[in-house]
């Protein structure tokens, strides 16, 4: 048990660094948000002192992840409570937001700040995609379209089609994606057409 915990409590340094080099935030920096003091933050980072309770709250409440995923513990209860977001090496995250065999998958993507002068790598894959904004602007490459979505907006398409998806330089973007199976459409409904008065 206490070799696991020793573990567990190692893995966090390297885990904070990462955290913080992500966001391109200074320890400086970091100090003035969370109170922590430089050479606390940079000992955690090192692995030369173990996390308190009381250092990591703030440092889950600055960078929006929960003390679990700091400490990268191990789930627990329901797994459909408790999927964790995949990171991703280009900055870019991945959260699962259902896990169930078969039928449509959710996920919320959050990728970082892109170049607009980027030369986009389309893929095709099996399957039908929905992709519904949040914030920011999602760049979205189909086919022979160059589509810029804004919040509230939303793309539905055969992902046989050459696709990809991107953010602009204009800041990070945060969309839902529902995939499924190949010819599975979304069941969107609508109110009825208000009829012209006689």
């Amino acid at each position: 048990m206490n070799d696991s915990l020793d573990r567990t409590l190692e893995a966090v340094g390297p885990r904070l660094k990462q955290l913080r080099q992500r966001r391109d935030v200074t320890l400086v920096e970091l100090a003035q948000e969370t109170g922590i003091s430089v050479s606390t933050l940079s000992r955690l980072e090192a692995g030369l002192r173990r996390p308190t309770l009381e250092q990591l709250l703030p440092l889950a409440r600055f960078y929006g992840v929960t003390i679990d995923e700091l400490v990268d513990a191990p789930p627990t209860g329901n797994p459909r409570v408790t999927l964790r977001p995949i990171n991703c090496d280009d900055g870019s995250v991945i959260l699962p937001l259902t896990r169930r065999p078969g039928g449509i998958q959710a996920y919320k993507f959050v990728l970082p700040a892109g170049k607009d002068d980027a030369e986009p790598e389309l893929r095709t894959h099996e399957g039908y995609d929905w992709a519904y904004v949040l914030n920011g602007t999602l760049r979205l490459v189909l086919g022979d379209h160059d589509l810029l979505l804004q919040p509230g907006e939303a793309a539905e398409f055969d992902t046989r089609t050459p696709h990809w998806f991107g953010a602009t330089s204009a800041g990070p973007v945060e969309f839902l994606s529902l995939i499924g199976k190949q010819g599975e459409r979304a069941h969107v409904r609508v109110a009825p057409k208000a009829r012209p008065p006689a």
